[in-house]
């Protein structure tokens, strides 16, 4: 077997969201900030600044109990599109460095920089250059990890924020994990730890020093992956593109909403949200499926199909609209639409032909000629609306029944962009 050699990084960005708000804004220097849903019954925090964290404020936290351990505490409403501008400029630095990037969220990313020393440098070379670039270009710090795998590349990079810069490297990898708590481990959340610890198991060293097959017996196929894992040994590679399955919106309300024009403005400001999206990532969608919540928790979901793929938000309102005919009429808690059936607006269009796709609607539903024109001129005309939504804001153009409403927000005060 061939020595691993150090060619994985994993950046990570310092308490992106607030890190952005102070960069902003100066004068929150040295204050305690968060960024989340307003304070409430139902606010949460969507991500807090280091000041905050000392006072033991930590994301999905309620507003409320934010608020009550740090009395002086700043709460931003998140502001998406402002973020997602950044994390595209994030990711364009990245990609200058190598084409193997493989995000994982807005603010973090594994990349593979192997065959790029000769234009670059080694790992280490690079993860500087990357960190010293990212601040240069957004003025934001960044924690870097580098080692030869990306579960040590992660744990790395999360060991000396903020502002870290680690480097595991092979020879060292064990005893790094020796001491570490088995929480450490990807994929060992707080049910698994607590059964390892039932077998006297608390560190990685000690899950490490089981007998392979003792673990797989205990926990099966999960059991062989933490025990490689405890040995540092990970063969996942850095995968640039992840497949996108579905894209979804949804909001907890702060108050639930019983009226159903109210709700159906709420889908129609989700479905063009989504398509915005698909059009943003050169897709298009088929199945709508629509998830209604009710004051009792009680979660319900209702799918339906076109028998086309597309991008336009119109066409997935009108069935989100049907969908939520079928919901019955009680206050609701909770609303989304998820979009699925994806394909790459490359791909030529084509209905079914026999129905045999349960949700899909009949083959003799296919559009006519005519739909099939009026569909792509709103394509045509969507893509010069998103021209200007990029170049002057997203609520420059918006549907005529949504002028005047404030977007919708959700627990974390994220919002769909407009």
């Amino acid at each position: 077997m061939s020595t691993p050699t150090l060619t994985i990084l994993h950046v990570d960005m310092d308490a992106f969201y607030a890190s952005i708000e102070l960069r902003d804004d100066p004068t929150l220097a040295g204050k305690p900030l968060a960024v989340g849903g307003a304070e409430g019954a139902r606010g949460v925090i969507s991500a807090a600044g280091y000041e905050a964290r000392k006072y033991g404020v930590h994301s999905a936290m309620p507003t409320a109990q934010a608020r009550a351990l740090c009395p002086q505490l700043i709460v931003l409403p998140p502001d998406l599109e402002k973020y997602t501008a950044v994390s595209r400029e994030i990711m364009q630095i990245f990609r200058s460095f190598t084409p193997l990037v493989e995000p994982l969220s807005l603010d973090e990313a594994f990349l593979d920089v192997a065959g790029c020393e000769l234009l670059f440098g080694d790992a280490v070379e690079i993860g500087r250059a990357i960190k010293l670039e990212i601040l240069r270009r957004t003025g934001l710090v960044a924690s870097v990890g580098v080692a030869s795998s990306k579960f040590l590349a992660k744990l790395a990079s999360d060991m000396d924020k903020p502002d870290g810069f680690r480097v595991i490297r092979p020879e060292e990898a064990l005893d790094v994990l020796r001491p570490l708590p088995v929480s450490k481990i990807f994929g060992v959340g707080e049910r698994t730890a607590k059964r390892l610890e039932a077998l006297g198991v608390r560190t990685i060293g000690e899950l490490a020093a089981l007998e392979r097959d003792v673990v797989m017996q205990r926990f099966g196929a999960t059991g062989a992956w933490i025990h490689d894992l405890a040995h540092g040994i990970d063969t996942r590679r850095v995968t640039p593109r992840r497949e996108e399955k579905s894209y979804s919106c949804e909001r907890t309300f702060s108050k639930d909403i019983a009226s159903r024009e109210e709700l159906r403005l709420r889908l129609l400001e989700f479905c063009e949200e989504l398509a915005f999206r698909l059009r943003d990532s050169g897709l298009r969608a088929r199945t709508v499926t629509l998830k209604a919540r009710f004051s009792d928790f009680k979660t319900i979901t209702r799918t339906k199909s076109l028998p086309f793929t597309t991008n336009v938000g119109v066409r997935f309102y009108s069935v989100a609209r049907e969908l939520l005919e079928r919901v019955p009429q009680q206050p609701l808690r909770l609303l989304g639409v998820s979009l699925s059936g994806l394909d790459d607006v490359r791909t030529p269009r084509q209905g079914l032909l026999f129905g045999s796709d349960p949700g899909a609607l009949r083959a003799e539903e296919a559009p006519s000629p005519e739909d099939e024109r009026a569909l792509e001129r709103l394509e045509r005309i969507n893509t010069g609306l998103d021209h200007l939504r990029r170049k002057y804001g997203r609520a420059t153009v918006i549907p005529a029944s949504l002028l005047g409403r404030a977007p919708t927000v959700g627990r974390d005060g994220t919002r769909a962009p407009r």
